[in-house]
């Protein structure tokens, strides 16, 4: 009888020490995102299906967008070539999965931080690097002005969404009622939407301005003054990869510690070889080696502003006055300008 409890002991350790060598191997592996990218030589970057100002295809199959360009500047900083990147188009309802199992590296999509989603998932959001709210649409013709005149209206909504509960909380809130109507895509939303399926269409307020743009006659439709929600966009990556996660982080503040030093895209070799500001020779590499915790060499900064400038350059190219959409800053303004946007310091 000894020795057969002897023998169940030693089997129960022996599986014990095989279930924690398993789940150090995952550990591992889920910790290891930086050398997995580099041994690969090409960043798997988890955009959307989709979206002007974010990330959309041209005419010519290009992808463009504020997320592109942060898909190229980790590049820049990781691989030393913004061009390797390969873009991963997925869904609302996919994005996350393609994260857990490795077929993206990160996501840099319109998604909105949650606590179940930051809590349930095996995921990481972190930075915000656009704050948005929900906001709804509607035809001008309608003579609509205000969301509290929506009350029995029906209501394009995207499934999968945080945008569905957003809704029914705010009809709720407001003793208001309306009736959804829900489509797969975001796609499919807005074309019931535009068809008048639906008496108006509710989303990120970012994204009714790309989508508005979209139509046969924009002024046609008016994106009406309400915010109905908090929506901080973040990046996304795995639990359990703290150097990955910091590298992610670390690229969006370097874009803004960049726009607050007056760093850009064609001034950041000057920048690099004459400022006397110790703030700028950090960020560009030229005093300090803080490249090395990242697991990155010194001059990552520098590389990701010459590639794609600095967080106000993309901003605007891509959202802000230069592009169609013509989107303000507003809460995206730097915090020195009265906005969120803040960058811990490089020291």
């Amino acid at each position: 009888m000894k020795k057969i409890a002897r023998a169940a002991l030693l089997a129960a350790a022996v599986a014990g020490i095989a279930s924690s060598a398993s789940h150090e191997a995952r550990a591992q592996a889920s910790r290891e995102t930086l050398k997995t990218v580099q041994g690969r030589g090409v960043l798997n970057c988890g955009i959307g299906t989709g979206l002007a100002g974010f990330g959309i295809a041209d005419a010519s199959g290009t992808w463009r967008g504020m997320n592109i360009d942060f898909c190229q500047a980790v590049a820049a900083a990781v691989l030393k070539d913004a061009g390797k990147v390969k873009f991963v188009s997925l869904s609302s309802k996919d994005r996350f999965t393609a994260l857990q199992t490795g077929e993206s590296d990160f996501i840099a999509a319109t998604t909105t931080w949650t606590m179940s989603r930051d809590t349930q998932l095996g995921l990481n959001f972190r930075p915000v690097y656009y704050y948005d709210g929900q906001g709804f649409m509607v035809k001008k013709a309608t003579g609509i002005k205000s969301a509290k005149e929506l009350s029995g209206a029906s209501i394009c909504i995207q499934q999968g969404t945080t945008t569905e509960l957003n809704t029914a909380d705010y009809f709720r809130k407001n003793n208001m009622k309306f009736e959804p109507v829900t489509f797969a895509t975001n796609n499919e939303a807005t074309e019931a939407y535009e068809s008048g399926r639906c008496d108006a269409f509710t989303t990120d307020q970012s994204v009714l301005y790309s989508e508005r743009m979209r139509f046969k006659k924009p002024d046609d439709h008016l994106v009406l003054p309400e915010t109905i929600s908090k929506e901080p966009l973040g990046y996304i990556v795995r639990h359990g990869d703290d150097q990955w996660l910091d590298v992610i982080s670390w690229a969006h503040y370097a874009l803004l510690t960049a726009e607050e030093l007056g760093v850009t895209q064609a001034n950041v070799d000057e920048m690099r070889e004459k400022s006397e500001n110790p703030d700028v020779r950090r960020l560009l590499g030229k005093e300090g080696t803080f490249g090395q915790a990242l697991g990155l060499d010194n001059d990552w900064a520098y590389r990701i502003v010459k590639a794609v400038g600095n967080y106000g350059e993309s901003f605007e190219r891509n959202l802000g006055q230069q592009s169609l959409l013509k989107i303000a800053r507003g809460q995206n303004a730097l915090w020195s300008n009265g906005g969120l946007q803040y960058a811990p310091p490089i020291r």
